[in-house]
């Protein structure tokens, strides 16, 4: 490395958060400027550890000591060079991964990993801004024709991948633009809608072609509805990577009562209000009491637009207990650690209640006031959490808006899929071969379809991968990199 005392001379820095009072006033990312002269510092903090594990961390496969390396030593344009060689959309990974390579960092043993993150997200952005990012087009085309069905970052992620290849691609989106959790689940103070407008800019420059408001597989008497015959007769493959989209829900009595949603109920109309479709949200938390079920990025994603829509009060539940402050010794390096952690989101406010569970919702008038909950603790029963009630712990919340941010399930039942015909697996996910087929001819699946809920490093990963086995099912062999497998898992 340019710097082997890099790690001892310098400690972990990252930008500084704008003011909370400052970033409520608005949408914008929530973070600072950062120095080129810094994050040059924090590259030289990448030790000369002999064997990076952070490429291990990464389902990409990132080569992160090479572009470390690079911004350290001021070469910005073959550190792109080097980054792009293996992630298509280093600008999404950079907001939105959790980051399991610094996770993974040596550097992390015993003290603060480097800060992989904002070097790989800097690098990027250096590259738009000089002009460096260009579109990629195939030497030589094909004639063959894939379609791609869904584009979130699986999606287009295969899509840009194939196009590369000479295939002709069409992307498929049931929505009024493309994107798919990018565009309508990650609010705007997360990632602002014009960083994924330029990657489509992109990739409609190298040909890759998007259709918006086709739903395939939808009721056949619905506008934008496209038999899924169509398509298995117009290409010669079809792609599968709508995402896990079937959301967790909440069966306690009282559910039904108006004021509780589903978070993707609730996200997407605040995004439509920065996109300018509406003056203002349907599902507005101003002035208004907030409860949110589930600890994760979507509860976090939910506090942050409650708080922006002027909430009296937010409150974040989670059924598992606090994490520890530091990496509890049930996930040991190089693992993803399980430790306590504080957003944007929740940095500007609300209360987080761990170990609660959610008993009962009432109501008057068919319209929500209060919440019934309870203390709980865990048990493991044969191998699987139990939360029990703790004994007089029950209390109540008065509660005008409830959203649910529990997970997903797997990809929703009904319309492609059923119209295709493809097998499920245990876990009622689309069932792939190790070559990402399949059960129906010239049809693969990538993505969280297939995988089930999980991060969007993963979901790229996937989709570079699957588009590799549609370039040797078409062509006999492929030359498209293949980060990951179906069975792959993470280091937890």
């Amino acid at each position: 490395m340019g710097d082997p005392r890099g790690f001892m001379l310098h400690g972990r820095q990252t930008p500084t958060r704008r003011p909370v009072p400052v970033r409520l006033r608005d949408w914008k990312e929530v973070y600072e400027d950062f120095d080129d002269n810094e994050v040059q510092t924090q590259a030289s903090r990448c030790m000369d550890c002999g064997i990076p594990f952070c490429n291990n961390g990464c389902p990409l496969g990132n080569l992160i000591p090479d572009w470390n390396d690079l911004v350290y030593r001021d070469n910005w344009e073959q550190a792109i060079e080097r980054l792009h060689a293996t992630n298509n959309f280093p600008e999404f990974t950079g907001r939105l991964c959790p980051a399991p390579c610094e996770g993974a960092c040596v550097a992390g043993i015993n003290t603060e990993a480097v800060s992989i993150k904002q070097i790989e997200v800097s690098i990027i952005e250096r590259a738009w801004e000089e002009g460096w990012v260009r579109p990629v087009i195939a030497s030589k085309k094909t004639g063959r024709k894939v379609a791609v069905v869904g584009s979130g970052p699986a999606g287009l992620a295969a899509a840009q991948q194939l196009t590369r290849a000479g295939h002709d691609v069409v992307v498929f989106e049931r929505a009024d633009r493309i994107g798919g959790l990018l565009r309508y689940g990650i609010p705007e103070f997360k990632m602002e809608k014009s960083v994924v407008d330029r990657r489509l800019a992109q990739m409609e420059a190298e040909g890759t072609q998007f259709r918006t408001n086709a739903n395939v597989g939808g009721p056949a008497d619905e506008e934008g509805s496209i038999p899924v015959a169509e398509l298995q007769a117009e290409f010669d493959a079809i792609v599968l990577s709508g995402g896990a989209t079937q959301w967790r829900d909440l069966p306690v009595p009282g559910r039904e009562l108006e004021g509780t949603y589903q978070a993707m109920e609730y996200l997407p109309l605040a995004n439509r209000v920065q996109e300018g479709d509406l003056e203002s949200s349907p599902i507005d938390a101003n002035g208004k009491n907030v409860i949110i079920i589930g600890g994760g990025d979507t509860g976090a994603d939910c506090l942050g637009t409650a708080h922006r829509q002027g909430a009296a009060s937010v409150h974040q539940f989670e059924i598992m207990e606090r994490p520890p402050d530091s990496r509890a010794d049930t996930t040991p390096w190089p693992t993803w650690p399980l430790m306590f952690r504080v957003s944007s989101a929740h940095e500007e406010g609300g209360e987080r209640w761990f170990s609660v569970n959610t008993t009962e919702l009432k109501g008057t008038d068919g319209k929500l006031t209060t919440l019934c909950g309870t203390k709980v603790e865990m048990n493991m029963v044969d191998g699987r959490p139990s939360f029990d009630p703790v004994p007089d712990s029950d209390f109540e919340l008065p509660v005008d808006l409830v959203f649910l941010a529990m997970g997903f399930t797997g990809p929703e039942p009904g319309s492609v899929l059923d119209q295709l015909g493809v097998e499920l697996d245990a876990r009622g996910n689309v069932h792939r071969s190790d070559q990402w087929k399949t059960s129906v001819d010239d049809v693969f699946a990538c993505g969280d379809m297939g995988r089930g809920q999980s991060l969007i490093v993963w979901a790229i990963a996937e989709g570079r991968s699957c588009a590799a086995a549609v370039d040797r099912h078409l062509m006999g062999d492929t030359l498209l990199p293949e980060p990951v497998r179906p069975t792959d898992r993470p280091l937890t």
